[in-house]
């Protein structure tokens, strides 16, 4: 076994270790024989009815949203060649945070099954205007100017979207549960909604493997090693905006999974995208839960929601990640 392997290994198990805390962790505490039980004998005993009908959901979107934000972190790190990108400072998270509040205010969707598609197109929409502005000028869409541009869209679309929160009420309302990224509260039906999109953007990005690691020696060096150059940006940023959309309109916008989540990857497995693409998904999901777990003990009986505790985590990455020499440089 490699290396590589190992850790991937090691991150499967970690995912798995999670997963039981999550359904095992809460106000009520249950033990792990009965969550296992639960899960391969159901039964009608409260325990059972806590393990099925709310944890498994929570759980199952934990994993999701997890992991498509890891992975999307990943694959815009490589496309911009920016290690400060994730869906969130490109602008995406906000975009599809703007697309649930107009679902929300026009009326015309409720729940995941329409938040989805004003996600997708939000995130859609946000990823051009920024490739629009950065690509303009001397230099094209260099990784510095697509960063100023993300953040720069993103700021105008918290602005926009805090306008039409303000003036109702009502949509006020239910945005704010729906806004802080949290896991709890999520219907059962929402892991069967997402998985179109988290396989097609999954696939997307998986495909570009070798394409971003041509793209990570400069373009110039990519198109002499026969890879099309706009095909593997163009099809690796709509994989990350279908897994953003997606893990979005689920769980919120989920803070700092998609940034610090690939760093640590390639830090243990520095063999190019194949190895570090999956383990990404896999640390991603991990992250995102085991934070969701943390704030159901930090506060119990009530409960922090996970968007939270990420951004807790990821401030301190962010700030690392901006003292560090290369990037500084």
């Amino acid at each position: 076994m490699t290396v590589r392997t190992a850790w991937l290994a090691v991150a499967v198990a970690l995912t798995i270790t999670v997963a039981a805390l999550s359904l095992a962790v809460g106000t009520r505490p249950v033990p792990l024989s009965a969550v296992l039980d639960a899960l391969l004998h159901g039964g009608s005993s409260p325990d059972a009815l806590v393990v099925r009908s709310l944890r498994m959901p929570r759980t199952a979107i934990g994993l999701a949203a997890g992991a498509a934000l890891g992975l999307a972190g990943a694959a815009l790190q490589a496309v911009s060649r920016n290690p400060l990108a994730d869906p969130g400072i490109l602008g995406l998270s906000q975009g599809a945070a703007a697309g649930v509040v107009l679902a929300i205010a026009s009326g015309l969707a409720s729940g995941f099954s329409g938040y989805v598609w004003y996600a997708f197109a939000g995130a859609v929409a946000a990823a051009c205007v920024v490739y629009a502005i950065a690509s303009r000028g001397r230099g094209g869409a260099s990784p510095v100017k697509l960063a100023l541009a993300g953040t720069a869209l993103s700021a105008m679309t918290a602005g926009a979207t805090t306008v039409v929160l303000t003036s109702s009420a009502a949509t006020l309302d239910q945005f704010r549960f729906w806004q802080v990224g949290a896991l709890s509260g999520r219907d059962a039906g929402a892991v069967g909604r997402m998985l179109p999109f988290l396989v097609v953007g999954a696939l997307l990005v998986l495909a570009c493997a070798r394409g971003l690691d041509a793209l990570a020696l400069g373009d110039d060096t990519a198109r002499g090693l026969g890879h099309r150059v706009p095909l593997v940006r163009g099809c690796a940023a709509l994989g990350a905006t279908l897994l953003t959309a997606a893990a979005v309109a689920a769980a919120g916008p989920i803070a700092f999974v998609g940034l610090a989540v690939p760093h640590l990857a390639r830090r243990l497995v520095p063999g190019g995208h194949r190895w570090v693409l999956p383990l990404s998904a896999l640390l991603g999901a991990s992250l995102l839960l085991a934070a969701d777990v943390a704030g159901r003990v930090v506060r119990a009986p009530a409960e922090v929601p996970a968007g939270v505790m990420t951004a807790l985590v990821g401030v301190p990455v962010l700030v690392a990640l901006v003292r560090r020499r290369t990037v500084s440089s």
